[in-house]
């Protein structure tokens, strides 16, 4: 654990891009065995999250070593999102619409960057046209859509892949299960979701946190 959480610590952009490898349904095959996404799935997934207005789940973020921490992801658009880790991991990444913040409680410290400066801009940032930067990744498995956002005017954004499986009652037919994000130093983490739900009521002070640097809450 206090390898991953030192992990995590050096390196930030990774941390909260929360990149992750493809599951194993979404995993690039040969070219010979990949299949081309049916039309209009580009579309299909843009109108998908545009859909989610909460979202709760579990979350497993994995290191590019393969160190696992767990916890609760919960999202509210336009551009708020909380990890919240386990308990034992000190730290905290929240969105409050307008900037990602990173707060580390065993050494006191916080950090702010612009969302749009994030691959999680793609998830996040209601400025951001996916289907501008969006394409479709081929895949082996019809049941899954993968696209692959990336702002080539701005390589230092970093490239999110986002995973979809259909899923009738999921908002839009697709539920976002997993996201595959390199940043700008091609730093690699992992997140997948499970148990997710939509719509639930979640307050909007659920996107402040508790400042380690003055005792006054933010």
């Amino acid at each position: 654990m206090n390898r991953l959480i030192h992990f995590l610590k050096s390196n930030l952009g990774a941390a909260v891009a929360a990149a992750l490898p493809l599951s194993a349904s979404a995993v690039a095959a040969p070219a010979q065995a990949q299949s081309a996404a049916p039309a209009g799935d580009l579309e299909r997934a843009v109108d998908a999250l545009r859909a989610i207005s909460t979202m709760r789940a579990d979350f497993t973020q994995t290191d590019r070593n393969g160190q696992r921490v767990s916890g609760v992801l919960t999202l509210k658009r336009p551009g708020r999102i909380r990890f919240q880790y386990q308990q034992g991991v000190p730290m905290l990444i929240v969105a409050d619409g307008g900037a990602l913040t990173f707060v580390d409680y065993q050494v006191r410290q916080v950090q702010r960057w612009p969302i749009k400066n994030s691959p999680l801009g793609a998830l996040l940032d209601p400025t951001r046209d996916v289907s501008k930067y969006g394409t479709l990744e081929p895949v082996t498995n019809p049941g899954v859509v993968s696209i692959q956002v990336r702002d080539r005017s701005h390589p230092e954004y970093g490239v999110i892949t986002l995973i979809f499986v259909r899923k009738a009652s999921a908002p839009g037919g697709l539920e976002l299960t997993s996201w595959v994000a390199l940043d700008s130093q091609n730093r690699r983490t992992t997140i997948r979701l499970s148990n997710q739900q939509y719509g639930v009521a979640v307050p909007d002070n659920m996107f402040r946190f508790n400042d380690p640097r003055t005792p006054t809450r933010r």
